[in-house]
Order: structure tokens, then sequence, then C-alpha cells
């Protein structure tokens, strides 16, 4: 396992002032592609960085996509004053230490299986309130991702609502960018492995009344997996959703 780290979640989310829902980010965008307002700058606090978590999974292509990291993190500096580290954490499901990450993220085309260790691992950390983003690289409801990830889930968690549609007014939608249509589009969709189709919505798992699980068909690791320098020349920002998706992390 790869940047060991001892800090633990819940002092992290007091140090930040996020108890009582105190984190300082910039106000709402008024709609997609808008710039927030500035912030209140947070202080320096290296202990307690924000730090980019990606799972570990031996049976899959869990490394796949390696730039994503970077863009995310370029984009929660650019949009935030959350503090972060410019270190990717790689971490397995069974860990101790995977309590200490609020947001985890998974990708991959392949197979997807856990041991027993690691799918109790996985409950413990969304019953802890940890986040698991897990993006199919496949983007085809009919692959091997698809199809071995969701049956992982139904076997981790039991119910009617296992990986339920989230539905477009969710807070996810308007945790910092707006989204008023719910999961916004990437170009994968539309690109390769013969689905040809756009999904309208992602699905997740809840505990406690918050997302613990979030799951996309829309190939996110794809479309933000460039090297971050070149952002400059894009007329929109893909990475904005990342931005949502940390910052619900971390606030819900």
């Amino acid at each position: 396992m790869q940047g060991e780290s001892g800090i633990d979640r819940r002092a992290f989310l007091q140090r930040l002032g996020m108890a009582a829902g105190g984190l300082a980010v910039a106000p709402l965008a008024a709609r997609l592609g808008a710039e927030p307002a500035p912030a209140t700058p947070l202080p320096a606090m290296p202990s307690s960085e924000f730090q980019f978590a990606r799972l570990r999974y031996d049976s899959g292509d869990w490394d796949y996509n390696p730039k994503v990291c970077a863009n995310v993190l370029d984009a929660v500096m650019q949009y935030t004053s959350i503090p972060v580290s410019q270190q990717e954490i790689v971490i397995t499901a069974d860990s101790a230490e995977l309590q200490a990450f609020p947001f985890l993220f998974m990708t991959g085309h392949k197979l997807v299986r856990f041991t027993e260790r690691e799918r109790q691992g996985i409950i413990r950390y969304v019953e802890n309130g940890g986040v698991l983003f897990s993006d199919d690289c496949n983007h085809d409801v009919n692959g091997l991702y698809s199809k071995s990830f969701e049956a992982e889930m139904h076997r981790a968690f039991s119910g009617p609502d296992v990986l339920a549609k989230i539905p477009n007014h969710h807070s996810l939608y308007h945790a910092f960018f707006r989204y008023p249509d719910g999961a916004p589009q990437t170009s994968q969709e539309l690109n390769g492995w013969g689905d040809n189709i756009v999904h309208d919505y992602m699905r997740g798992i809840e505990h406690a009344g918050r997302l613990g699980v979030i799951y996309s068909n829309k190939d996110y690791g794809c479309e933000w997996d460039y090297d971050w320098k070149n952002k400059r020349f894009r007329t929109t920002d893909n990475t904005q959703f990342s931005v949502n998706l940390i910052v619900y992390a971390m606030t819900a």
C-alpha cells in the first residue's frame, strides 16, 4: 500500500471546521461553468489536507486512468479553499487506514471481485461516513465491470434501494456547482465499446440519509485522464463535477 497516513478522519473534519458544516469553500456557482465567488482561505493545516484515495483491488485494472488524481486536485484547488495533498493514496478495502479518507475513487474495465475482508471493509467505510465513487470505464450497462461491481454491492448491502437511481434534485448535484439535469454527460459515453447510449443518471447506496456509494457508467475517469496543464486549452472545464463529488463527500 502506498501513502500510509495516521490521520483520524473525525479529527480531520474537526480541524477543517466541518463538524458544524463550516467548511470554507466558495459559494455555489449559479450555473454549470460559472466560477464561484472567492472564498475565505482556510488556515494552513498540512497534516489535515484532503488526500485523493484510489481503491486497489486485485481482480481488475484498478490503476487505469492515472492522471485523474492530478486533474481532480487541480479543480479542487482552483474552485475551493480546501487544502490538498499532491500525492495520490492507493489503498485496499481491508486496510485499517481506509476510514481516514472521506472520498475513495474506484475505476476499471475488468472483473470486480472482493474478498470477504475487503467486502466488510467497504461496509465499514460506508457506515462510518465515507463515499466510494465507482466509475465504470466500459460505460456499458452490460460490461464486465458493471455486472461484477453491481453483484459485489448486492453482496455487501441489502434492501430494495441498493444502487437506486440518484434523482436529479439530489444535493450531490448542487453541492458546489449546480447541475439541474443531474449527472453531466461525458464525451466517452458515445465513443467506443458499442453501447452508443447516454446514461441519464447515476446510481447509489445510501446510509443514514447520505450517499455512501456513488456509481457511474459515464466514464468520468477517461474524461478526466489528461495532462492537467492542457486544461487551459479547453473551452469548458470538464473536471468541475469532481468538485461536487469531493465537497459532498466532505460535508454531507
